[in-house]
């Protein structure tokens, strides 16, 4: 199974398709997208706490498009560090955050500044000032190596031309005995190569 794009794909253009895609989805989450999105998209169907998904700030609930749970795969304990890989508009940074508690840090970690924007402003809106956002690409973390105790990512590193180099980068910024909670697409068959070029599709 292929783990990177075609070599002659357009890897500027998908970068900046992505990110014209999720700044939408951040100004505009009810908009015409081809993929869910919402607090009742993440209760109903990825099995969300729908009182935890209350008590975070509206906008930053609303522009979650995940894939899946990764905080159903494990807890995330009082006073770790944990990062957000393709944090979006917050919704898990911020649920980590109150995990970690105080004593902890939430770090995200988004490409699209809309996104980033809005999880730094749903921080703010949420009393948690254990939260950090920062601009950066799952290729290439902006985190010191053996950093951090716990990655999270939701539906983000299928979205990187090169998984390989986004899998590397998580266990650089872990520790050792750290944990990687992640959920994503996975495609158990090999794609044509007409697929693999459409941008379209690497997209969502």
């Amino acid at each position: 199974m292929a783990i990177t794009c075609p070599v002659d794909l357009d890897t500027r253009r998908l970068r900046d398709e992505i990110q014209s895609i999720y700044a939408r989805v951040a100004g505009d989450p009810a908009g015409d997208f081809h993929f869910h999105r919402g607090p009742d998209y993440a209760a109903e169907l990825l099995g969300y706490d729908r009182a935890a998904l209350a008590g975070l700030p509206a906008d930053s609930a609303g522009s979650f498009a995940g894939v899946a749970n990764p905080h159903r795969m494990g807890p995330i304990g009082e006073g770790a560090v944990v990062v957000d890989v393709g944090c979006g508009a917050g919704m898990d940074l911020l649920l980590a955050a109150r995990s970690v508690g105080p004593h902890g840090r939430a770090i995200g970690v988004d490409m699209t500044e809309a996104m980033a924007s809005r999880a730094r402003a749903g921080a703010r809106s949420a009393g948690l000032d254990n939260v950090e956002v920062r601009i950066g690409d799952a290729m290439s973390l902006p985190l010191g190596d053996a950093s951090v105790d716990v990655v999270i990512s939701n539906g983000v590193l299928n979205l990187t031309p090169d998984k390989s180099v986004a899998y590397r980068e998580v266990y650089r910024v872990l520790r050792p005995g750290g944990r990687f909670l992640y959920a994503d697409i996975v495609l158990g068959a090999e794609l044509s190569e007409a697929t693999r070029r459409d941008i379209d599709l690497w997209t969502g």
